[in-house]
């Protein structure tokens, strides 16, 4: 079983982010249910966010309702809180972690304790060590597990290991994103020892089998150039090989996707990679949960696909920083 930060998690986790983080946030109890589904199918390796939503409906919010209805599901879960983020960007400096991780505490109400938090995006303006020594404050005073990284560079990850205990590092990882294979990142979390937490693994839906046409597009993802118009028909067609592949082997798209996720961990110099699919149907997370096993030729066949593709458009339009 894969650990962060010495707690055993499941092979794949859960993202919260599409239960809070969209026009019309999904009730409370259809939200426990996929949270209870995910939790009792060893998806217990949860992340959220501040920003995931307005002041008061995000992550946290959900959470403390969630965890006020199952106070016994807390110490089975390992939570990973995205923040560090203000008003006109991110923000490193100490003023603004400490503003951010109380704001997190509060809002979780003490019904389960910040295994983990993690800066959004890194702050440029703001050096490493200070975002860190203000981290360090809330471990020392037991209020915070760890520290982990997100969207982040193999420089960045490279010169936070000089300042602090880096537990995790998440990062888009995907058949349709799997740039962090060839820039470093992988490797650098590899070199450390760090486990990558790989989001979006199934393309924001589309390796699903969720977005056949440009009318499935949800407004959530109208922002991201992988769905424009000039771009969205093209990119389907890797679906279509995915597809192809997940009926010879039996599974389903989704299942091959973060079955292909999974396996990079075991080829030379790569580290630990755990998945976190978010959805908001039961009868989904349970899909997602269903461990599927790619052999070498599999992953092969699935390389000399990739190799042959070139996805259009950018993962984020130009105003969102990547790879900070």
């Amino acid at each position: 079983m894969p650990q962060i930060n010495g707690q055993d998690v499941g092979a794949t986790g859960y993202g919260l982010m599409g239960l809070t983080w969209r026009p019309d946030p999904v009730p409370h109890e259809q939200a426990f249910e996929v949270m209870r589904t995910a939790l009792e199918n060893g998806m217990n390796f949860w992340n959220g966010g501040e920003i995931y939503g307005t002041p008061d409906n995000n992550s946290m919010t959900l959470l403390d309702a969630y965890f006020a209805k199952y106070p016994e599901d807390a110490d089975r879960v390992v939570l990973s809180i995205k923040g560090g983020y203000g008003p006109h960007g991110p923000d490193g400096s100490p003023e603004g972690i400490r503003r951010s991780i109380d704001n997190v505490l509060k809002q979780l109400n003490g019904r389960k304790k910040l295994d983990i938090f993690e800066c959004a995006r890194r702050d440029p303006t703001v050096p490493m060590e200070a975002t860190f020594s203000a981290m360090q404050e809330y471990i020392d005073k037991g209020l915070l597990g760890g520290i982990s990284l997100s969207e982040v560079s193999a420089s960045t990850i490279h010169e936070a290991v000089k300042h602090a205990k880096i537990v995790a590092v998440e990062v888009e990882l995907s058949l349709f994103s799997p740039d962090v294979l060839t820039n470093g990142v992988a490797a650098a979390c590899a070199q450390y020892g760090i486990p990558l937490i790989a989001y979006s693994p199934i393309g924001r839906g589309i390796l699903g089998g969720k977005l056949r046409s440009q009318a499935d597009i949800p407004v959530t993802l109208h922002i991201y150039p992988r769905y424009w118009p000039e771009n969205f028909p093209h990119n389907l067609a890797l679906f279509n090989h995915v597809n192809e592949l997940a009926q010879r082997k039996g599974c389903t798209p989704a299942q091959l996707a973060l079955a292909w996720t999974r396996s990079l961990s075991r080829r030379p110099n790569m580290p630990t990679i755990i998945p976190i699919p978010g959805s908001t149907n039961p009868t989904r997370v349970r899909e997602n949960a269903l461990e599927v096993e790619l052999t070498d030729a599999e992953m092969d066949a699935i390389d000399e696909i990739l190799a042959k593709f070139d996805v259009k458009g950018e993962r984020y339009p130009e105003t969102i920083p990547m790879n900070t």
